[in-house]
């Protein structure tokens, strides 16, 4: 499975985290993220024991292809 990496958090100190991915073959995206650990934040989702919750900030939603074609149609 070869994974297509979207971008990278451009203010990311160390030039790692966060990073989007798409996995063509699936059709998913896969979000590198900080983990959330805020009890009171996953208190308010309904999360089942096999999900877990990345944090990404909004700058990053430049890398989702959807967004992208929605804001400029020849992209």
């Amino acid at each position: 499975m070869a994974l297509r990496r979207l971008g990278k958090d451009p203010e990311s100190p160390s030039g790692g985290s966060p990073t989007i991915y798409l996995d063509e073959e699936k059709d998913n995206y896969l979000v590198q993220g900080w983990k959330v650990e805020d009890a009171e934040r996953l208190g308010q989702m309904d999360i089942p024991g096999h999900e877990s919750v990345v944090e990404i900030p909004r700058r990053m939603v430049q890398f989702f292809l959807e967004v992208q074609d929605d804001e400029d149609p020849d992209v």
